[in-house]
């Protein structure tokens, strides 16, 4: 059977109800106490899934600086807003699916091949996964700094521990930099397709694969270093969105931080002080998250890391499964929306 375009949009769309139905199923409590915590949210929910507009909005922006680049000779750029529908419904499909990107990341190359053709949505898709991923250990990295700094005012615990910690994260965050930093200046598709080769019962598809597919690759990679080498300007405006979307989803936990009363005494200075500690927690959380990415929708995971990275702060086990709990429905709404998005026509 020929795999067209609609049915793999089709495929797409059941595999994120299927997902959403799995969750719904498998949820951490009841529908009794789970109607509790909504209720206790109230109208806090509002903007905690609001502030997701923006956050989208900066992602799609970030994705069509690298698009404009890849296409500003002689390719047709799509508008903002289609983009941003795409960039909704793919976050809707990797939170649905394992391994997040074998969702969302192939129904953005599907639909985005319709309007710049394959190889430049390819390489604009994996381009922007790329500053996804940058984005997010630069995160990390700021954490980091952010965490020492609270440490030394006296209003974070330090110790040896936590110290090994940090300086394992800082680690992680430098080797992923010059990993990336290489992957921008000389390609990495070709590189990551021959690696494949090596991985037992692979080595023939790889073989095959750059046979068939070797020009188009070298093409795609071509296109990958020519946003860091030709367009520099493109390249750091896409990074400092991507950033700055993580940094405005910090927000979403500091509304449930003020919810339960926990403004760090109120006033400017303890406004900025939780909206810091809401940055350490979201900075965990995703860390964790993405450490064990392989599970739909990191069931459980990203439950666990709320309540650590909260507990670790000092607050209580009970605001980190609030927290977990209001931060998967606010997935789930923005799941569906995405799926409702999928099948609306421009």
């Amino acid at each position: 059977m020929k795999w067209t375009k609609q049915r793999l949009n089709n495929l797409f769309f059941v595999i994120g109800v299927v997902a959403v139905v799995v969750m719904m199923l498998t949820f951490d409590v009841s529908f009794i106490e789970l109607w509790q915590h909504l209720c206790h949210a109230g109208y806090w929910l509002i903007p905690i899934v609001g502030v997701w507009l923006f956050i989208y909005g900066m992602n799609a922006l970030s994705w069509r600086t690298i698009i404009k680049s890849k296409c500003r000779v002689d390719g047709h750029v799509p508008g903002f807003w289609h983009i941003y529908r795409l960039t909704i419904t793919g976050y809707a499909l990797n939170y649905a699916t394992p391994v997040g990107g074998l969702g969302g990341e192939p129904y953005r190359i599907v639909e985005l091949s319709k309007s710049v053709g394959s190889e430049k949505a390819t390489s604009s898709v994996i381009l922007y996964a790329m500053m996804h991923f940058f984005a997010h250990f630069w995160y990390w990295f700021t954490s980091i700094f952010i965490y020492l700094a609270l440490a030394i005012v006296g209003d974070l615990p330090i110790n040896v521990a936590i110290g090994t910690l940090l300086g394992i994260v800082i680690v992680f965050c430098l080797v992923a930099f010059y990993v990336l930093s290489r992957g921008y200046r000389k390609g990495l598709v070709v590189k990551t397709i021959r690696w494949a080769g090596h991985i037992p019962g692979l080595k023939g598809w790889s073989a095959r694969f750059q046979e068939r597919h070797g020009d188009k690759l070298h093409n795609i990679d071509e296109q990958i270093t020519a946003l860091y080498t030709d367009d520099k300007r493109a390249f750091y405006k896409s990074l400092v969105l991507e950033y700055f979307s993580r940094v405005v989803q910090s927000s979403e936990v500091m509304f449930m931080l003020l919810l339960f009363g926990i403004d760090c005494g109120g006033g400017f200075t303890g406004i900025v002080l939780t909206f810091l500690h809401s940055f350490l927690i979201v900075s965990f959380t995703t860390l964790f998250a993405n450490l064990i990415g392989f599970l739909p929708m990191q069931l459980g995971v990203q439950e666990g890391g709320f309540v650590l990275s909260i507990a670790a702060l000092g607050l209580s086990a009970a605001l980190g499964i609030f927290v977990s709990i209001i931060c998967r429905v606010r997935e789930i709404i923005w799941i569906l929306i995405g799926l409702l998005l999928m099948k609306l026509k421009e």
